[in-house]
């Protein structure tokens, strides 16, 4: 299992176009990161544990920029996260890096990544996490 830890940054906006909205999360170039592709996450935000799905890799779909970003979309979460530490633990390997026609296509595929996730943590947190009514909203 890998665990970043930083700070919420400001993106390109893509993600909230189609209604998911992720956080950017600022790494320091030292930290070692996973291998690219897509996971399934808790994210950790003012001692609250979340479920999310992280991208860690360059954005295909988006844009041709090689930069490795790591962002998180956490379902249901609506909050102001700029500026705000986060740490984020990484549990599953969802997929890799997918280039996509559209951000339509893009959302379609990370609701499907969100719904594995949450069925995961189910069977890990039988407890739950703060966003687990809204994750349920989305099956």
């Amino acid at each position: 299992m890998y665990t970043l830890t930083g700070i919420i940054i400001h993106g390109k906006g893509n993600g909230r176009k189609v209604g998911m909205p992720t956080a950017n999360l600022q790494y320091q170039e030292e930290d070692k990161l996973p291998e690219h592709g897509v996971y399934g996450v808790m994210a950790w935000i003012d001692g609250k544990r979340y479920a999310g799905v992280t991208n860690v890799g360059t954005r295909p779909s988006v844009d041709n920029d090689p930069k490795t970003t790591v962002e998180t979309y956490i379902p249901g979460l609506d909050m102001d996260l700029y500026g705000k530490k986060v740490m984020i633990e990484f549990y599953l390997f969802l997929r890799g890096i997918q280039k996509f026609d559209s951000l339509e296509e893009v959302k379609n595929q990370v609701d499907q990544d969100v719904r594995r996730t949450r069925d995961y943590f189910h069977k890990m947190f039988p407890g739950g996490f703060a966003n687990e009514e809204e994750t349920k909203e989305t099956s």
